[in-house]
């Protein structure tokens, strides 16, 4: 155990009886002379643990309360062991990475602040973990962090927002008011899920294409979680529609291997062929996302239907082509 469950350990011991033997001590906690010493001291000199020796009574106990100001007695409020640590670093350092310094930095820094407060004092402290952790994040597009943080509070609040978006895929530029239902961070980038009341009907809006925001006093429409994914999880990708079609798909068994093991879609459908070729089936209503990673796999992949995305897909590799020929 590290040195945190060994204070918590101490701590236990002497509310429990009162009065524990060294011996004891060393026994339960199956460390050295030297080490329990350490760790006193530590309770002592850091948590202002009023741990005392009785002479009388051959053992450690805590010294009868006394009226002071002087700094109280109090174990710190989170401890973990060493797989809860790495766990939360890993998870620190995650949110770092994904974010690059740029929306939840602010907010951020003072917890991971704060875990190293707690973990600085272990055996393996937070910033060796981190050292020992990467998280590679590419295609990352800079969002302003002043909307992400006018998205979220509106979310809290259950308030509508009104925008002006631009719309990469169009090229258009729109004004409309939405009533914000989920964050969601996707492929390296935040997304916000609402109830547009321009369209009426839920839409999926990058925060990177937000070009001003006004919060409104207006309540936004509140929808079920249980609709918001029966509508948003209906095809492929962060983008949803009514017209949901099935891709089926064909790759190679070289690149079976691969995707065999990933998860395109909850409702996906996949098998073998006597051949060795993986057969894949996933709903989609917009084929933006899904040519893309059809495209990735080059050669090793076959678009069988439907016939749209089947052109779609070989007029694509046609141009490619053509322009690295």
């Amino acid at each position: 155990m590290n040195r945190l469950e060994r204070v918590y350990k101490i701590d236990q011991m002497l509310q429990e009886r009162k009065v524990v033997a060294r011996e004891v001590f060393l026994r339960e906690l199956e460390v050295s002379l030297a080490t329990f010493k350490r760790d006193l001291e530590h309770m002592r000199d850091r948590l202002n643990a009023p741990v005392v020796w009785d002479r009388d009574l051959n053992g450690y106990r805590f010294a009868d309360e006394q009226k002071g100001t002087g700094p109280r007695y109090q174990l710190p409020g989170l401890w973990f062991n060493q797989e809860e640590a790495t766990a939360l670093v890993t998870m620190q350092h995650l949110l770092s990475s994904i974010d690059q310094g740029r929306l939840l930095a602010p907010h951020i820094e003072p917890l991971m602040s704060r875990i190293d407060s707690i973990l600085g004092s272990g055996e393996t402290p937070s910033k060796e973990l981190r050292k020992r952790i990467k998280v590679v994040n590419f295609h990352s597009r800079q969002a302003n962090a002043k909307f992400f943080s006018e998205v979220g509070y509106a979310l809290l609040n259950r308030k509508q927002i009104h925008m002006k978006y631009y719309a990469r895929g169009k090229n258009e530029t729109t004004e409309r008011d939405v009533s914000p239902q989920r964050l969601c961070f996707y492929q390296a980038n935040w997304y916000v899920d609402g109830w547009c009341h321009l369209k009426k009907e839920l839409r999926t809006f990058a925060i990177d294409g937000i070009q001003s925001i006004e919060l409104l006093e207006t309540k936004a429409l509140e929808m079920s979680a249980k609709d918001l994914d029966a509508h948003l999880a209906s095809g492929y990708g962060i983008f949803s529609g009514a017209d949901v079609k099935t891709a089926k798909l064909k790759f190679s068994p070289e690149r079976a291997r691969w995707v065999a093991a990933e998860n395109w879609h909850g409702q996906q459908i996949s098998s073998f062929d006597q051949a060795g070729n993986y057969l894949l089936e996933v709903p989609y209503s917009d084929d933006r996302e899904l040519m893309l990673d059809i495209m990735r796999h080059g050669g090793h992949v076959e678009v069988l239907g439907p016939k749209e995305l089947r052109k779609k897909v070989a007029q694509a590799h046609l141009l490619a082509a053509e322009k690295n020929n």
